[in-house]
């Protein structure tokens, strides 16, 4: 069998920034959450960095050892789809059914755009993710649901109020972040009573 032609560095260079410039979108996908100060709303971007330091502070935390390096990396890939897939707010029920559609479709496309060996990398990172079988996965989805949680309350519940989430919603919505921390979820579950009690919250 004959080994694969190496890609020329002047095109494997120029796949690469192509990619890079086509992700810089993400800096214009707005999430739904607010920043800590309810300024204005997220974009995914911001979310994916804030994620991703997340994973260097809070790796102690993890409910079984994790690459740390990994998570990080993960996180910086894992909503990369929204480019093409858009946000879809977590407690948008209609919006949820065709999501993994839509971002399977928007992976093909922006992982595709890289040279094939950093695609496959990459796509491997998203894939991971989103399985949520490994240790590294299952920390990476509850940090996922832990940053937008805490800049929820940071912010006086604003996105919660406007779109009418309840208690239960957000309880319903993250408790498999306990699979990746217990320590987490119940840093989470305490915010949430807070929230609750604060009236950022309804029944």
């Amino acid at each position: 069998m004959t080994a694969p032609v190496p890609e020329p560095k002047e095109e494997r260079l120029a796949r690469q920034v192509r990619f890079l410039v086509e992700v810089d979108r993400l800096k214009e996908v707005l999430r739904r959450n607010y920043l800590a100060d309810g300024s204005r709303v997220e974009t995914t971007a911001e979310h994916s960095w804030h994620a991703a330091l997340m994973a260097l502070v809070l790796a102690e935390y993890a409910e079984a050892p994790v690459d740390r390096d990994k998570v990080v990396a993960m996180m910086l890939v894992h909503d990369i789809v929204e480019v093409d897939a858009g946000d879809t707010f977590l407690y948008d029920r209609e919006g949820q059914r065709d999501k993994a559609a839509r971002e399977a479709r928007a992976a093909d496309r922006l992982f595709g755009l890289l040279p094939p060996d950093q695609g496959r990398e990459l796509r491997a990172l998203w894939e991971e993710f989103e399985a949520g079988e490994t240790p590294e996965a299952r920390f990476a989805k509850s940090l996922d649901r832990f940053a937008p949680l805490t800049l929820n309350v940071a912010s006086g519940g604003r996105a919660w109020l406007e779109h009418g989430v309840r208690r239960e919603d957000v309880l319903r919505a993250n408790r498999h972040t306990a699979l990746g921390s217990q320590a987490l979820w119940a840093y989470m579950r305490a915010l949430v009573d807070e929230a609750h009690a604060r009236g950022y919250l309804g029944d």
